[in-house]
């Protein structure tokens, strides 16, 4: 479904975003009130499709795409089958993705009804597949260029924590998945109300009684064409805050996942796979988790933001080394725009905080903030005003090359010195999640020299 776009709610955790494939001519974009590039994914999708269906129809492998349709199994097949379903439901162009509101014969994957219809739409369901192929031949050929390139991890896949329950995953792994039962997260200091994210999980009963087998078949499409994976909300391996479709956050409750079979998993495809893992722990833990990761070799996330004692800013030295460096993500400001103070207009403008208490206390957070690249070496000239972003910039990349930690990642947004965030939690329609185009293609953002200035900044400062 072309308009939920956003990667944390995903139709299936062990297929690929087709929308991905890498093809000539298939963008869509609009601009925002500010003249941004945005994506158009309805257009995107409608062009895409259409090119990727003329290509299947002028002829494939059918001998590769019939060996990963065998090597995929009932997994592939299923969501192909899926995809072609919603297809076949659609109105007005736009795929039928609620499996929840088709007609009852096919609502369960093993019906007389989809059997016969597999059978007589064969050819579309061998579409389907053909594009999880050419989704993968594309990711796989990504991470073998990296790893040509020298990078000696290559690509980190993200696994979201749950699945959209409209999605091919809960049609297909019904038994496996909760069924009327939202995930989210309790009411705390930050947010008062709770927070339901619309998504739904793996249900502990369905997981024991299947062997685990929708887990590790997730696990094992995660490391496929990857050197790691970062597991989103990874507290979601201990328990899951469920809450009542149709009550509020505040209703729900914890439900306790099987942590030491989940782990022991976790452990054995990374293992199997020769594929690190990290785990995004940021949030309430619980008790004694932190340590659980530690000992399974799961690597947490250290934010600069984060990495605070009282009003002052750690020392990178001082970080936990078991864990990751990173400057921020993907729900955080960048640099750029923490600096220039571009998260606190947009929290004004939406009216989700006032702006003037705000402004003051980010005055004293970026003297802090310089105060401690001073301190770590990072940065050797005065602080820069609050419109020059780019010496922060570059002092974040020598500060967290300096941690402590086994590994740093620079996001995309920081290494380009963006100042726009790509997503707002809290916000829907208000602010274009998931929408912002980088301003180019990647061999031009890779040859940008910003880009190999703090690339180079953040490597030397791993060496020092």
């Amino acid at each position: 479904m072309p308009t939920h776009y956003s990667p944390y709610a995903p139709s299936n955790r062990a297929a690929l975003n087709i929308l991905h494939i890498p093809q000539d001519g298939d963008t869509a974009d609009e601009t925002d009130a500010e003249g941004n590039m945005l994506v158009d994914w309805p257009g995107a999708a409608r062009a895409k499709l259409s090119a990727l269906r003329a290509g299947f129809a002028e002829g494939h492998d059918l001998a590769a795409l019939d060996a990963f349709r065998a090597e995929g199994g009932i997994s592939l097949e299923r969501h192909a089958l899926f995809e072609a379903l919603a297809a076949h439901f659609s109105t007005d162009g736009d795929p039928a993705s609620d499996w929840r509101t088709w007609p009852a014969a096919f609502q369960n994957p093993e019906s007389p009804a989809v059997r016969d219809f597999c059978a007589q739409y064969a050819g579309e369901v061998a579409f389907h597949a053909w594009l999880q192929w050419r989704a993968a031949t594309a990711l796989h050929a990504a991470q073998t260029a990296a790893r040509d390139a020298g990078a000696r991890i290559g690509l980190i896949a993200d696994l979201a924590v749950g699945t959209d329950p409209a999605g091919s995953h809960s049609w297909s792994r019904q038994a496996e998945i909760f069924s009327g039962l939202e995930i989210g997260c309790p009411p705390d200091l930050f947010n008062s109300a709770g927070q339901s994210w619309g998504i739904t999980a793996f249900s502990p009963r369905g997981l024991r009684n299947s062997g685990f087998a929708a887990f590790i078949d997730m696990l094992r499409h995660a490391m496929k064409a990857a050197g790691g994976v970062r597991i989103d909300h990874v507290m979601g391996l201990a328990r899951l805050w469920v809450i009542p479709r149709g009550l509020s956050s505040a209703q729900g409750a914890y439900l306790a996942m099987p942590i030491d079979d989940l782990m022991r998993l976790v452990i054995l495809e990374s293992h199997r796979n020769r594929a690190i893992i990290l785990g995004e722990d940021l949030g309430t833990l619980p008790h004694g988790f932190g340590a659980r990761l530690h000992d399974a070799g799961i690597a947490g996330l250290r934010l600069l933001w984060f990495e605070r004692d009282g009003q002052d800013f750690k020392p990178p030295q001082h970080w936990n080394p078991n864990a990751i460096a990173m400057t921020t993500t993907h729900d955080l400001p960048t640099i750029a725009g923490w600096w220039q103070g571009r998260d606190i207009a947009w929290r004004e403008r939406l009216g989700l905080s006032s702006g003037e208490s705000l402004q003051a206390e980010r005055d004293n957070d970026r003297n802090a903030l310089w105060h401690a690249f001073t301190a770590s070496g990072a940065a050797v000239h005065a602080q820069p005003d609050f419109a020059n972003a780019s010496k922060a910039v570059d002092a974040s990349c020598a500060h967290i090359g300096r941690a402590a930690c086994q590994l740093a990642l620079l996001p995309i947004e920081d290494a380009l010195g963006l100042s726009e965030q790509p997503n707002l939690p809290g916000t829907t329609i208000e602010h274009p999640n998931w929408r912002r185009r980088l301003p180019a293609d990647s061999a031009s953002l890779f040859a940008r020299a910003d880009l190999q200035r703090r690339l180079a900044i953040l490597a030397a400062a791993r060496k020092s």
